[in-house]
């Protein structure tokens, strides 16, 4: 895990420097740059490592590989073992233990097609010297960042957009992304808060030719969304075929030349991550949870009862309420743009201690969306059963919901209120009729809503389909990867491995959710491993109490931030409805505190970079 630059724009060395120096948290152990020049052109790559596989200076980067191809690459190739033996078996030669090296090798071996042999999480940029091209991709589930910008013959990449905006006077800023942030509450991919400056989507690859200054993207891995391949065997086949595939992912994120650990939130996915790694190394697995102190947020009590009965050496990281103030006043420092889920700052605790112990941290992510874990695919049921009524009986159903004077009885409402199901999850997942805003988002040109808007599966499976691209990519990763790098702390996540997911995507919906049972597949799994009763809870979420620090202790902080002067600061709101917002969350009338905290992180973003820069 590190940080990756390149450019083609001429920049002196010393403004490289400094770019990487901004992000330099990504890779602390070693900064590089090369600036290499031919054919009149001249690309510079510039790397911060952060040393996990190969500790040795030989595999620091930019790495150079048969002297023509130069590689920046973030991330890790689970794989890489069985690359090089089978490149290796075709004549090519290895000088260092890294996946670096092999990447390269690949690349020479299968071109393009490379991408379609690491099993890993992965942005990299290689530079054919030969071709005159720069040839790049990203990990199919968007694990790793990539950002770029493209004006005429200047083309800037980075892993973190703060590296691309430095020295970079032709950036504007998105009135689009703002009204989309304010909605997501993060900013979809390919677009970011600069209307120069994109993000290149999961599974794709690019080119960029040197000599024409063309850049042609294409994906290379997507989800099988029409649900062509169906798994034919039966429950105990499925289940024990996934546990193999679980126990392989679990087994090939636990190599590396640095400690590694658990983050264990004592629910069934970091439960079961748990499980696979004590069973998979005769060494002591280290675990690392959050405690809350303030009553409802602390579940750390889960956790200490499963880490006792895997027998691992856990830690509990308390959440300092004086050191998440601090982190909030920083946020924008490690994100970079506009991100409003509020998880973001006990992530960020969890990354700083976790540290102290390991360099390596697995995760639990990406359970729930592809084995139908979050409460909203239960209510879906409900939703599912309203839509199979007549019209006419769902406007009355509607109607008397609005009545009632409870403003979640209003937001169930609003749901029902779109003319099909489809648009009702995507009215649950992004507010289309958000009344702050004077301009609220167009997303029909939203290319995801393909995943969705289809025939071919069920409810279930579309909007599972659906959140695995948006929500977990969009959200979750950026979440995760931002917030452990903030760090130097790499993690990975064994439920992300693509063979998981195509895996989750095969199978019969009730192998995943039966009844009342979510994740029922997982669990099974679990089970065999950890007591069942341990899990016998209502699922939790991985939250701050900010809904009672905005009626309290941060009551002055959020009145000061978002007065009149604060949210004249803010384009594109109505800033009345804003008010009236606020003033239902200190009243105790609603829980309004999601939107308080986007309006607090865009306006402290807006205060640190807007300066200078047209809103357009």
């Amino acid at each position: 895990m590190c940080g990756i630059y390149g450019t083609t724009i001429r920049y002196k060395k010393q403004e490289v420097e400094t770019k990487l120096n901004r992000i330099s948290f990504r890779g602390p152990d070693k900064m590089g740059v090369s600036q290499l020049e031919s054919d009149d052109n001249l690309v510079t790559l510039g790397h911060n490592r952060l040393a996990i596989i190969d500790l040795d200076p030989r595999s620091n980067q930019p790495f150079t590989y048969n002297e023509n191809i130069h590689i920046v690459f973030n991330g890790e190739i689970y794989n890489y073992l069985d690359l090089k033996k089978s490149l290796g078996s075709k004549g090519y030669s290895f000088k260092t233990t890294s996946d670096t090296e092999v990447m390269c090798a690949a690349y020479m071996e299968y071109g393009e097609k490379c991408v379609d042999y690491f099993n890993g999480m992965f942005a990299f940029v290689i530079y054919d010297k030969k071709k005159q091209i720069l040839f790049g991709a990203r990990d199919r589930m968007g694990k790793k960042p990539f950002y770029y910008y493209i004006n005429g013959r200047d083309f800037e990449f980075a892993s973190q957009i703060s590296a691309i905006q430095l020295f970079n006077k032709n950036l504007s800023i998105s009135q689009k992304s703002i009204n989309n942030y304010l909605s997501w509450g993060t900013i979809p991919d390919p677009d970011t808060i600069f209307n120069e400056v994109k993000k290149l989507k999961a599974g794709y690859s690019f080119v960029y030719d040197l000599k024409s200054g063309s850049y042609n993207q294409k994906p290379y891995w997507d989800l099988d969304y029409k649900g062509t391949n169906l798994y034919k065997g039966s429950y105990e086949d499925a289940k024990n075929e996934l546990e193999s595939i679980l126990s392989d992912a679990v087994k090939i994120r636990l190599f590396a030349d640095v400690p590694v650990g658990i983050f264990l939130s004592g629910g069934v996915d970091s439960s079961l991550v748990a499980a696979m790694a004590t069973k998979a190394t005769n060494e002591k697995v280290k675990t690392f949870s959050v405690k809350f102190d303030t009553k409802g947020f602390d579940e750390s009590a889960y956790a200490q009862k499963v880490a006792q009965h895997l027998q691992t050496d856990h830690h509990v990281i308390e959440c300092n309420y004086n050191e998440g103030i601090d982190l909030i006043s920083n946020l924008c420092e490690f994100y970079d743009e506009p991100f409003a889920d509020s998880s973001a700052v006990p992530s960020l605790l969890l990354s700083k201690h976790t540290k102290k112990h390991v360099t390596v941290a697995l995760s639990g992510d990406g359970g729930d969306e592809s084995f139908l874990g979050y409460h909203r695919y239960n209510w879906m049921r409900y939703v599912q059963k309203a839509y199979g009524l007549p019209d006419f009986a769902r406007n009355i159903l509607v109607n008397g919901l609005n009545i009632i004077p409870y403003y979640k009885s209003k937001v169930i409402a609003n749901v029902l209120n779109n003319k099909n199901i489809n648009d009702a999850y995507l009215g649950m997942m992004v507010n289309t009729k958000n009344h702050l805003l004077v301009n609220t988002p167009d997303l029909s040109d939203l290319e995801e809503r393909k995943y969705l808007y289809h025939e071919n599966k069920n409810i279930y499976e579309r909007i599972s389909d659906f959140d695995l691209k948006t929500y977990l990519n969009w959200d979750i990763n950026t979440k995760v990867d931002r917030a452990s790098m903030a760090f130097s702390l790499e993690t990975r996540a064994p439920l992300l491995d693509y063979r998981v997911v195509e895996f989750s995507r095969s199978i019969p919906t009730d192998f995943k959710f039966n009844k009342n049972n979510q994740k029922r597949i997982l669990k099974d799994i679990l089970y065999k491993h950890v007591p069942k009763e341990f899990f016998d809870r209502p699922k939790s979420g991985f939250t701050m109490p900010f809904k009672v620090w905005f009626r309290n202790e941060l009551k002055d902080y959020v009145l000061s931030e978002l007065s009149d002067e604060g949210l004249k600061t803010i384009p594109g709101i109505k800033i009345p409805e804003v008010k009236a917002t606020i003033h239902e969350h200190m009243d105790g009338t609603a829980n309004k505190y999601p939107t308080i905290w986007a309006l607090l992180v865009l306006k402290q973003w807006l205060s640190k970079n807007a300066a200078g820069l047209e809103i357009k």
